[in-house]
């Protein structure tokens, strides 16, 4: 079975890929809002190439850690990984800024809920800098919530909390 999501309103559709031949076109209709698209099965060369060059992109990054997501209410456990800069963590919205997203239900957690800033102290080592997007809920560490614009350094293992979702940090060092 393959889950594909509406290009409109991102619902789930879910067909059988083993009732159709690898190059042809399936055309389908969102029950939840009527969009028409279509879809070509089987893997292009063009789309091959892409993957290659990705993929290589992706090994030349470097590796600066990942967060690991739990949704208490949900029981759904996520690991997303971070970048130099800011990453930006939130609920998944198509179209929003936001770098880090968390596909969730979770109603209490902002589009921009909090960034992590991964940055290299003067010794070379990483460091992470937890702040608030600012958010409606806010963000608490150590059940403490973190204040408009202050900014606390975390380090590995650390665990903080926006809206009913718990995150950890794991670091590469």
């Amino acid at each position: 079975m393959k889950r594909l999501r509406c290009p409109k309103c991102d619902n789930f559709i879910t067909f059988d890929e083993t009732k159709y031949n690898p190059g042809q076109i399936l055309v389908f209709q969102c029950a939840e809002c009527g969009k028409e698209f279509s879809i070509r099965l089987g893997v292009s060369k063009l789309r091959r190439q892409q993957d290659d060059a990705d993929a290589a992109t992706e090994a030349e990054k470097e590796a600066v850690g990942h967060i690991v997501v739990i949704e208490n209410v949900f029981h759904y456990k996520q690991v997303l990984p971070l970048q130099m800069g800011d990453n930006i963590i939130g609920r998944y919205m198509k179209g929003s800024k936001c770098n880090t997203p968390i596909r969730t239900n979770d109603p209490s957690i902002d589009m921009n809920h909090c960034v992590i800033n991964v940055s290299r102290n003067k010794k070379g080592q990483l460091k992470y800098i937890l702040r608030d997007g600012p958010s409606y809920t806010g963000t608490f560490v150590d059940n403490v919530i973190l204040k408009d614009n202050e900014q606390r350094m975390i380090e590995n293992d650390t665990l903080f909390t926006i809206g009913a979702t718990s995150i950890i940090l794991k670091t590469e060092e």
